[in-house]
């Protein structure tokens, strides 16, 4: 006879998942990895954006460049910003947003890492 699985105990079953991860850490992993890609996609519009030239006085660039800011800003200073001035528009090439999406990525792998450390720890119990 099959108990009922209670809150938080594994799904064998899960399509999201492999066969024994625990729910909390398939809804731990998918979330954390959603973040990170919608990080991910706002840098690199900033990296494109900054590299192209757009004009920081679209609303929409000038929003990106708010939003992302304060992403960006742990790491500016790392290395020096490549300014090249064209006729009509000045490129930019920024070492930070690279860094930060980097470090950003390497920070949501770590996460996914421990939690699923502590998902195969719950398994073998």
């Amino acid at each position: 006879m099959e108990r009922k699985k209670g809150l938080g105990e594994q799904n064998r079953n899960a399509g999201s998942g492999f066969a024994g991860e625990p729910d909390w850490f398939v809804r731990m992993r998918s979330a954390v990895y959603y973040l990170l890609g919608a990080i991910e996609v706002l840098l690199a519009f900033r990296l494109l954006f900054k590299l192209l030239g757009a004009n920081a006085g679209n609303t929409l660039v000038s929003s990106l460049y708010s939003i992302t800011g304060g992403l960006i800003a742990p790491f500016s200073g790392i290395f020096n910003t490549l300014v090249t001035k064209g006729a009509a528009a000045q490129y930019v090439l920024e070492p930070a947003t690279i860094i930060a999406m980097i470090v950003y990525a390497a920070i949501a792998r770590a996460l996914v890492g421990a939690a699923k450390l502590r998902a195969i720890g719950e398994m073998r119990r």
